[in-house]
C-alpha cells in the first residue's frame, strides 16, 4: 500500500513554513476561541487573477460566505432563493425578483441596476466566465426584478446563475479595470484584506441579511504544499484545510478527517475513429480487461469509489435512476498494439496508466504509455493521437447539471470529444437531455444518455475521486461540500 511516512525532518520543515501565517486574535492573545473566535482556514491554491469573481477565484469568494448569486443549488443541483426569491420564465426570456433588505458590504442597498451591472460585465469580460460560453444574455430591470433574455430558450438558466463567476457586488467594485471584491459583496464576511498570494481577511458582516454569522472572522492562508497543509491541522496552526493529500490523510487523526466524494471521474477513453478501438469488440475487450478495485485500493488508497457509470456518488441522483446494461460482447485483442497517453499534472494518473498497461497486455493487447505534461499532451489528445487517453474529468461543470460535460465529450459537435465518438444515437440522446426540462424529466434525459455513451465502449468509466478536508476537534459546521462552493457558513464556529 502506497503510504509513505513522514520524516520527522519532513514534519519540522512544514510546521516552520506554517509558523505565523496563521492572524492572532485583535487582542493579541492568540486566536480565539467560542462562537465569537475567528476561523484559521489553510487553503491548496493561492489566486490567480487577484480574487476576481470573473476567474476561477471566484470560488474562494463563494467558499468564504463572502460573494454571493442569485440562486444557490441544493444537494440535487436544483436552483434554490438566494439574492433573488423568486423567478419565472416566459419564452427566451426569465424574470427574477430580488430579496428585499439586502445590503452590500460597503452599506449600499442592493437594487436591480447593481444586478444588471455585475450581470453585463460577466456577459461582456474576455473571456467570458465558462458559464456563458456560447450564451447571448440580455438584461433589463424594472423596479425589483431583473429580466434575462437568451437566444433561444435555456431551462438552466437558473442554474447558470448559481455559479460564483456570477456573483453580485456594488457599484464600488468596479470602478476599476478589474474587479475588486474587497468590501463590496452581499455575504455573511466582509473581505477585508488580500495580501497577494499570501493570505486574506475577512471579517464578521453584521448586516448580513441572512443573520448574524457565529464567527467573528476568517483568517486565510494560502498553502500549495500538502504537506505543510496537513502539518498545520496536526499542530493545531488551522481549524479547516482543505484538499489533504491521499498521502497525508492516512497520517492524522482520523475523526478530523472528512471524504468527500467529487463530481470528478477517472475515465479512459477510446478512439472510436482509427486504431484498433474502432472495433466495438476491442473496445468491448478493454472495458472487460479494466478492473478498478486494485486502483482504488492501491494508488487511491481506499480513497475513491469504483465507478458504476460516468456519474459518481457526488451526483446523488444518478445510481437511482440509472438503468441496466447488457454488455456488448467482447473480441479477441490478438496481439493489437495501442497507446495509451495521460499526464503528469495530476499525480495519481501515471500510475493507474502503468496498472492498467498490465492489465490490457494480460487480457492480449500490446500496450505503451506516452506520459507528458497536460499542456504538451492535450492538442494531440482532442486531436485523436492516442489509442485510448487517461483523464480526470469533472462531470458536473458550472451550471451543476451534467448534460452539458455529456455533450462535450460525446457529441459529434462537442469540443471536448477525446473518443472521437460519431454515433446518431448518442447525438440524440444528448440532444434530448440538453433540451430537457430542469428536474427529474432532465435528470432520467441525462442517463438515458449516459446509458447510450457506455453502451459503445468509447469510455471506461474507471473510479469517482474525492477531496479530504480536515476539520479541528472543536471546528462545528463547516460545510463539506461537492462541488467546492461552500467551506465557511454562518453557522460555521469553533468552540
Amino acid at each position: 500500500m502506497r503510504r509513505p511516512l513522514l520524516s520527522a525532518l519532513a514534519l519540522t520543515s512544514a510546521s516552520v513554513l506554517l509558523t505565523g501565517c496563521f492572524a492572532a486574535a485583535p487582542d493579541g492573545g492568540g486566536t480565539a476561541r467560542g462562537e465569537d473566535g475567528r476561523l484559521r482556514v489553510a487553503m491548496m491554491n493561492p489566486p490567480r487573477s487577484g480574487l476576481s469573481p470573473l476567474s476561477d477565484d471566484a470560488f474562494k469568494l463563494s467558499r468564504w460566505s463572502t460573494a454571493e448569486t442569485l440562486v444557490v443549488l441544493d444537494a440535487e443541483g436544483d436552483a434554490r432563493p438566494a439574492l433573488a426569491t423568486s423567478w419565472k420564465q416566459h419564452g427566451t426570456s426569465w424574470t427574477f425578483t430580488l430579496r428585499d433588505g439586502v445590503t452590500f458590504h460597503d452599506g449600499t442597498p442592493l437594487t436591480a441596476r447593481d444586478v444588471e451591472r455585475s450581470l453585463t460585465r460577466a456577459a461582456t469580460a474576455s473571456p467570458k466566465p465558462r458559464i456563458l460560453d456560447g450564451v447571448r444574455l440580455g438584461v433589463r430591470t424594472s423596479g425589483r426584478t431583473v429580466t434575462l433574455t437568451t437566444a433561444a430558450p435555456d431551462p438552466l438558466l437558473p442554474q447558470r446563475l448559481s455559479s460564483p463567476q456570477l456573483s453580485v457586488l456594488s457599484a464600488r467594485a468596479y470602478r476599476g479595470k478589474t474587479v475588486d471584491p474587497v468590501g463590496t459583496g452581499t455575504g455573511a464576511f466582509r473581505l477585508t484584506r488580500v495580501d497577494g498570494t499570501t493570505s486574506a481577511s475577512l471579517d464578521r458582516y453584521d448586516g448580513y441579511w441572512g443573520g448574524r454569522a457565529k464567527a467573528a472572522g476568517i483568517d486565510v492562508t494560502f498553502v500549495p504544499d500538502g504537506t505543510a497543509r496537513a502539518a498545520a491541522l496536526r499542530t493545531g496552526e488551522a481549524d479547516i484545510v482543505e484538499a489533504v493529500p491521499v498521502s497525508q490523510a492516512a497520517l492524522l487523526d482520523q475523526d478530523l478527517v472528512t471524504e468527500v466524494p467529487m463530481p470528478r471521474t477517472n475515465t479512459l477513453y477510446l478512439n472510436t475513429r482509427k486504431g484498433p478501438f474502432r472495433d466495438p469488440a476491442l473496445r468491448a475487450a478493454a472495458r472487460r480487461a479494466v478492473d478498478a478495485r486494485p486502483l482504488v485500493k492501491g494508488v487511491y488508497e481506499g480513497r475513491a469509489d469504483i465507478a458504476e457509470g460516468l456519474l459518481g456518488p457526488a451526483v446523488t441522483w444518478a445510481d437511482g435512476l440509472r438503468p441496466a446494461r447488457t454488455p456488448a460482447p467482447a473480441g479477441d485483442p490478438g496481439g493489437a498494439v495501442i497507446t495509451i497517453g495521460t499526464f503528469t499534472d495530476r499525480a495519481e494518473l501515471p500510475e493507474v496508466a502503468q496498472a492498467l498497461q498490465q492489465q490490457l497486455r494480460a487480457a492480449g493487447f500490446t500496450v505503451r504509455l506516452d506520459v507528458r505534461e497536460y499542456a504538451a499532451i492535450e492538442a494531440d489528445a482532442l486531436a485523436g493521437a492516442f489509442d485510448a487517453f487517461l483523464l480526470s474529468r469533472a462531470t458536473v461543470l458550472d451550471s451543476g447539471d451534467p448534460a452539458a460535460y455529456l455533450f462535450s465529450d460525446f457529441s459529434s459537435e462537442g469540443s471536448f470529444n477525446l473518443s472521437q465518438l460519431a454515433d446518431p444515437g448518442v447525438d440524440a440522446a444528448l440532444r434530448k437531455a440538453a433540451d430537457a426540462p430542469a428536474g427529474d424529466t432532465r435528470r432520467r434525459a441525462v442517463m438515458a444518455a449516459e446509458a447510450a455513451v457506455l453502451a459503445t465502449d468509447a469510455a471506461v468509466p474507471l473510479l469517482h475521486e474525492r477531496v479530504v478536508q480536515g476539520d479541528a476537534a472543536g471546528v462545528v459546521g463547516a460545510a463539506h461540500d461537492p462541488r467546492e462552493r461552500l467551506l465557511v457558513t454562518p453557522d460555521t464556529y469553533v468552540k
